[in-house]
């Protein structure tokens, strides 16, 4: 597909950023397309990365999506810092809603770092629900019924794929950011405070998603199964090779319900063989809502060593085995 042809009744437009809109070519489904699904890249990547994901999501959910491949923090900008990132982000995302007054609802699906700049984006983009919330009865660690918006829209998947939410290397993320006496910016992320409301953003989303490599990610000191599944040493899972035809790479499946931290205040970091104090806080505070965990491996793989792009599929022809990956994605979402 190139800009402005149709394939397979898919088009997409390149504006003169970089951004990539991928929608339906025919009206109809464009035009009932109410759910907007932001695609954003990972370190010094660009909106092309997600080329091969933008399309299959449109092909297989046409009247559904309109895909927008984020392009605020290509190349050197994914140097700048999660929160001088996540400004922009939030930014462009506010210019889609406003171009698209059909827009209803929200998905966000990143890969790497993105998926932290996400998650400062939507602190900035929520919006506090204008009536009465009420007690939570799904069991996710939210509140029900009367939720807050992102922008105004509905949130819907939130989608984070080999993504350091435990950290790694790099401004941010090496958790040693300490600005004016304030906690690194992961663990300011675990709150709301001032304008910021991260852990609110974050809740109202209906399904939370982890896709993540049991290895070859880039070298473990760069992303790592524990910090892009936010589990504990003791806490990852034994797998086995997949059985599942239609998704050979998906090895473990599990859904965590919301844990009360209140609960395990005696519970310290060398109790669970974590590697510091500060990552432990890191888990007990994204674990205050539920997520979804997908386990991925490519160990049989000839790109075993690209794990990291294969996971997206960033080059169609390189990394085409990771497909499956992203066919999951589509069959477990949420329109």
């Amino acid at each position: 597909m190139q800009d402005g042809v149709a394939v397979n009744g898919v088009c997409s437009s390149e504006s003169v950023n970089g951004s990539r809109d991928v929608f339906s070519c025919k009206d109809y489904d464009s035009l009932s397309a109410g759910h907007l699904v932001v695609m954003v890249h990972g370190i010094l990547g660009c909106s092309s990365d997600w080329k091969f994901g933008a399309e299959q999501f449109v092909k297989r959910l046409p009247d559904k999506v309109f895909v927008h491949c984020s392009e605020r923090n290509m190349s050197k900008l994914t140097l700048d810092g999660v929160d001088i990132m996540g400004e922009r982000l939030a930014k462009e995302v506010l210019e889609i809603i406003q171009e698209k007054p059909n827009l209803c609802k929200i998905s966000f699906v990143a890969h790497s770092i993105g998926g932290l700049v996400v998650r400062y984006a939507i602190g900035r983009l929520y919006r506090p629900p204008k009536g009465e919330v009420k007690e939570d009865t799904s069991g996710d660690g939210c509140k029900e019924e009367v939720r807050g918006t992102i922008g105004g829209l509905e949130a819907i998947n939130f989608i984070t794929v080999a993504s350091p939410h435990l950290g790694s290397r790099g401004r941010h993320l090496f958790l040693t950011d300490v600005d004016e006496g304030k906690p690194p910016l992961l663990k300011r992320m675990l709150d709301d405070s001032d304008e910021l409301y991260f852990m609110s953003a974050l809740c109202i989303f209906k399904r939370r998603v982890l896709y993540s490599n049991v290895a070859y990610d880039h070298s473990i000191d760069i992303v790592g199964w524990r910090t892009s599944s936010i589990r504990r040493n003791g806490e990852l899972p034994k797998w086995e090779e997949s059985l599942i035809e239609t998704y050979p790479h998906i090895v473990y499946e599990e859904h965590c319900k919301a844990c009360d931290i209140d609960q395990d205040e005696t519970v310290s970091a060398e109790d669970y063989g974590s590697s510091d104090q500060l990552e432990e806080e890191l888990i007990r505070g994204l674990s205050r809502v539920s997520w979804e965990k997908v386990d991925v491996s490519f160990i049989k793989s000839k790109q075993r060593s690209a794990a990291h792009s294969v996971i997206q599929v960033k080059d169609q022809v390189l990394h085409i085995e990771g497909a499956d990956v992203i066919q999951h994605m589509i069959d477990k979402f949420f329109t």
